[in-house]
């Protein structure tokens, strides 16, 4: 599921009315008929009309030209406008790569050419001298763990290291890890950013065990109990409240 502005939706509808009862073509790649959405009498419109000439008029009327009158702006630049706004405004890598229609994190990563301030924010939120981290691996970095060319390594791929609560400080050299237990993994680390996501899933768990209770599932009670136990021991190392602000991402 892609979001849309509204504007569109409703447009979409239209065209929808409009093409109502119409026979589809024959789609190249599955064989099966489908009913395109952008259609003109039986022949599907092709990206000058859907994208360039769209993008061409929005530039003449915000002025958006060069001396000779050409656009500026491109739909493959308009595209990387969007995706990097996404990146800078805080939606989530794989957000970014399902909008952008990415098959990999990391064509998202080259495509959006995340800025080094960015990255640097960033960074100095978990491995900066005065930062205020949590888990397993905060231990870790305060005790200078690791040494100079694997913190280069996190700064230079810190976007992948990204987790749903936090972030996974393991280095190639290591494998892939064999866990998704990574509350409790020795390089899991977390910051003040993710208590909203912490304060959720926290409050999921609850629920979960309320639901186990009326089960009579034991041993499912037990297990979330230990993950709200380790998550309010996070929020409470972060300095951070149990109850306040939830993510909504």
């Amino acid at each position: 599921m892609i979001p849309i502005h509204g504007e569109a939706a409703a447009a979409i509808r239209t065209l929808q009315a409009l093409h109502k009862g119409e026979r589809g073509l024959v789609d190249r790649k599955t064989g099966i008929i489908t009913r395109y959405l952008f259609m003109h009498r039986g022949r599907l419109f092709g990206a000058r009309y859907l994208f360039e000439s769209a993008i061409e008029k929005a530039c003449q009327a915000a002025g958006l030209v060069t001396p000779d009158g050409k656009p500026t702006v491109t739909p493959h630049r308009f595209r990387h406008t969007v995706g990097t706004q996404l990146a800078q405004r805080g939606a989530r890598l794989r957000t970014i790569q399902k909008i952008l229609g990415h098959e990999s994190a990391a064509m998202s990563l080259a495509y959006l050419g995340i800025s080094d301030e960015d990255v640097r924010q960033d960074y100095q939120a978990v491995l900066g001298e005065q930062a205020t981290i949590a888990g397993p691996g905060a231990q870790m970095l305060r005790d200078g763990h690791f040494v100079q060319s694997e913190v280069t390594w996190l700064k230079e791929h810190y976007f992948q290291t990204e987790l749903e609560l936090g972030r996974c400080l393991r280095l190639p050299q290591e494998g892939p890890c064999e866990c998704d237990l990574y509350l409790t993994c020795a390089k899991f680390v977390t910051t003040p950013a993710y208590a909203p996501r912490l304060r959720r899933r926290r409050r999921r768990e609850l629920e979960l065990i309320e639901d186990a209770v009326t089960h009579g599932w034991e041993r499912e009670v037990e297990r979330h109990k230990c993950t709200v136990k380790r998550i309010e021991q996070l929020l409470t190392d972060l300095g951070e409240s149990l109850d306040g602000p939830e993510a909504t991402d």
